[in-house]
Formats: C-alpha cells, sequence, structure tokens
C-alpha cells in the first residue's frame, strides 16, 4: 500500500485554479465539504492532522483514511498581444482556452495509537502543486510554454493527549519537488538567429517539520493552532534546446544558449492556521478559521543559474503573505449521515506588477458542500464538491528589465474550477 501511494503521489498532476498561488488545498474530503472551516481544531477524523498534527488524536483504533480530488479547472486567456526580444510582433491567436487540464491530488493518512494518550501516525501529501502548458505556437510562448511543479511529503507524527483541556502534535516530514519550465527562446526573426524551445528539469528533497496544539476549553468547544513550516530546496537539474531554425545553430555555437547544468534556491512558504469548533446544538456545530501563508518567503521568485556563458533567467514572484478566511457548518442529519457546507475567501499572493504567464493567479471564493456517510461505526464514505470562483486579472509584462529576453506580453484571463473530493476511512 505504501509503494502504491507514492507511485500515486508521483504521477498525479497538480493544478494552481484550486488554492491560492500554488498550495493545495483538498488534503482532506472532508475539511474540504466545509471550505476548511474546522481544518486546525475538527474532532471529525484524522485527515485534519495536515493542518494540526495534535488531531491524528481524533483516532481511537488503528485508522487509515485515503482521500482524492478530482479538480476540473478552467482558464480563458483573451486580448492576448507579445512581442518577442527584438520587437516584433509574434503571430498566434489572441485567445487561449485549453492551458489547463483535469488533475488528481490524493492523500493518504494512518494513525496507530501507541496508549489511550498517545498516537503515531503517518501521511503523504501533495501540499504544492503548479501545472499548465499553453504549447509551443501560442503568442505568449517566449514568457511561458508549459509550467510544472510537483511536491510530494511523507510526513511522522506523533500527538499525545496531556490533559482533559490540552493536546499537542508534531512531525517531522520529508518533501520531494520537481520542478519543469519550458519556453520559446531566441527571436521570430531568422536573420538573428530564429526561434527554439528551451526546456529546464530540476528537482531536489527538502525537509520540514510541523506543531500543533489542541484547547478543550469547555465541553462543546475545540480550539486549534497548527504551523507548517518553511521547506528549503536547492534544486539542480538541467536545460536542453530544440529547434527547428536552420539559424538557431548561431546561438548555440555563440555558447549562449547550449545544453547545461542548472541550479536555483527556492524557499516553499509556512503556513500557519487557527480554527474554532464550536457545538450550537447536539447536531449542529461551527467552524470558523484562519490560514496564513507566508509566501513571501519566495518574493524573490527564480534565478536560475546556468553552468554556460548564459546570463541568469530571472522570473520575480513579488508574492506577499496571505489570509484565507473560512466559515462553515457541520450537521449531523442522522447516526449514519453527516451533512457540511462552507464558504472561504482565499487571497492571492500575486501582485499586479509582477504577475506572469506562469502565475495568472487571482483572488478566490470558495463555496463547498458535503457529508459523511457511515456505513458501521468503523468505515465511512465521504463526498464533497467545491466551486472556486476566481477574480478576472490582467497580466502586463510591458516595462520590466528581467524581461528583455522574453519581449513583451499582455493578457486577460477568466478563470474558475470544480473540485469533487471522495474519501474512505476505516478502523480496526
Amino acid at each position: 500500500m505504501f509503494k502504491v501511494s507514492l507511485v500515486t503521489l508521483s504521477v498525479a498532476a497538480a493544478s494552481s485554479a484550486y488554492s491560492a498561488g500554488f498550495s493545495l488545498g483538498d488534503q482532506s474530503a472532508t475539511a474540504s465539504g466545509s471550505a476548511l472551516s474546522t481544518a486546525a481544531a475538527s474532532s471529525e477524523d484524522i485527515s485534519f492532522s495536515y493542518w494540526n498534527p495534535a488531531l491524528f488524536l481524533n483516532a481511537k483504533k488503528n485508522t487509515f483514511y485515503v482521500s482524492g480530488a478530482y479538480i476540473m479547472p478552467k482558464m480563458d486567456v483573451s486580448n492576448i498581444e507579445a512581442k518577442d526580444a527584438a520587437g516584433q510582433s509574434i503571430s498566434g491567436s489572441s485567445t487561449n482556452t485549453d492551458s489547463v487540464d483535469n488533475a488528481i491530488v490524493p492523500s493518504l493518512y494512518y494513525a496507530m495509537p501507541l496508549s489511550d494518550d498517545t498516537v503515531a501516525g503517518f501521511s503523504i501529501n501533495a501540499p504544492f502543486g503548479l501545472s499548465g502548458d499553453y504549447g509551443d505556437d501560442w503568442a505568449g510562448r517566449f514568457h511561458a510554454t508549459e509550467t510544472g511543479l510537483q511536491d510530494i511529503a511523507l510526513s511522522f507524527s506523533l500527538a499525545h493527549r496531556v490533559n482533559d483541556w490540552f493536546s499537542a502534535g508534531a512531525s517531522v516530514q520529508v518533501h520531494k519537488a520537481e520542478v519543469t519550465l519550458e519556453s520559446a527562446v531566441g527571436t521570430t526573426v531568422p536573420s538573428q538567429g530564429g526561434e527554439g524551445l528551451g526546456k529546464i528539469e530540476a528537482d531536489d528533497i527538502g525537509y520540514g517539520y510541523s506543531l500543533g496544539v489542541l484547547f478543550t476549553p469547555v465541553k462543546g468547544t475545540r480550539i486549534g493552532v497548527g504551523y507548517r513550516s518553511k521547506i528549503d530546496f536547492d534544486f539542480e537539474g538541467d536545460v536542453k534546446y530544440t529547434s527547428d531554425s536552420p539559424t538557431f545553430s548561431g546561438l548555440v555555437s555563440a555558447k549562449s544558449l547550449v545544453d547545461a547544468d542548472v541550479s536555483d534556491s527556492l524557499t516553499f512558504p509556512d503556513i500557519l492556521t487557527i480554527s474554532l469548533e464550536q457545538a450550537l446544538t447536539p447536531k449542529l456545530k461551527l467552524g470558523l478559521s484562519v490560514i496564513r501563508t507566508g509566501w513571501s518567503s519566495m518574493d524573490d521568485g527564480l534565478n536560475i543559474d546556468f553552468d554556460s556563458d548564459q546570463d541568469n533567467s530571472k522570473l520575480t514572484f513579488g508574492f506577499e503573505d496571505q489570509w484565507m478566511y473560512s466559515a462553515g457548518l457541520t450537521y449531523d442529519y442522522s447516526k449514519k449521515l453527516t451533512l457540511r457546507t462552507g464558504i472561504a475567501r482565499d487571497n492571492s499572493p500575486v501582485t499586479d506588477e509582477y504577475r506572469s504567464a506562469r502565475t495568472p493567479d487571482g483572488d478566490r471564493t470558495w463555496y463547498s458542500m458535503g457529508g459523511t456517510y457511515h456505513f458501521s461505526e468503523t468505515s465511512s464514505a465521504t463526498f464533497a464538491y467545491t466551486y472556486v470562483d476566481i477574480e478576472d486579472v490582467s497580466v502586463d509584462r510591458t516595462d520590466l528589465d528581467e524581461d528583455s529576453a522574453r519581449g513583451t506580453y499582455s493578457a486577460d484571463y477568466s478563470s474558475s474550477a470544480s473540485v469533487i473530493s471522495l474519501a474512505y476511512n476505516m478502523s480496526f
């Protein structure tokens, strides 16, 4: 099962259309049903340990939880205008509607009680992901053709109940991240070298941790705080260039565009989650959460160093720390059926100045609903649906020095996503 889980995660495509930046929010179908409103405080199951490792204490027996989100994004790009580095207008459609594909994001959790007050836990998640492919012939190809980022995290946790009102947990994590960046290079003018395609592939292993506490001051009130640390990566890989232009070899012979090793350092952001789960009646619970993501750790963006005479390739992200706010309700309709709903506002870290074809991000509003059906005391299935409404944004890359080799690019973006999540929970 462990090997199958790793393979499933490694081939899963990730999409940036679900959560702001390139964070993937669906780590639990249960949490998604109420828009993450009880992410760090829920009493429902062990999948909430992603936000707060102390919540592995939700397991009273050996428990297995597997969840998967099927993301169906939609992104329409219009009013595309682009010029290459030589100032020549680039031919191509003024619209693009097929740059993002449907994707699956799975997660897996296992809890093993060591005593009545201590639980050991294990999980595999894909915390961050980004996927997009505009194609090789669109007008903005010098800014991006393919973009891919995949982060797989393996976590080992321990949670302990100190007394009736206080519990704590911690985990250590191993992250394996891979990055793919592809774009057109050179110029559309054959006499100046012609046009080619450059593709960078790099990877690295990073390490992180998480900490969490849970307070139960009175019966029916749970307050949780969880923290996931930053992860430092020193990516290493290579760049390869291809071209159908007979004059592109001039750029190769000048050693400005040759296959070479590449490197870059990135720090993925930390995440702080504060949640309240409050019983309003014996059957109805209110959830409130705020989630802060420290996106400023990636403010400088990409600064790719080539092991050749080629100048560094820079793409400033200009990310800012942002908050997500959510509220939701959970209703025990019967002994077998629990229903959920929620709404959330997920603010984008991207600034107007540095928004790019690789990060055409906008603020999001989540509308969520879901439910859990309990087959027995030890087995249940969960369903959730989330519609993500993303604000319309514009990309204007017409006055940045770092685009001197890419040329200029501007376009309007309209995006949304539908997400279906399913999970199965079993204890034994």
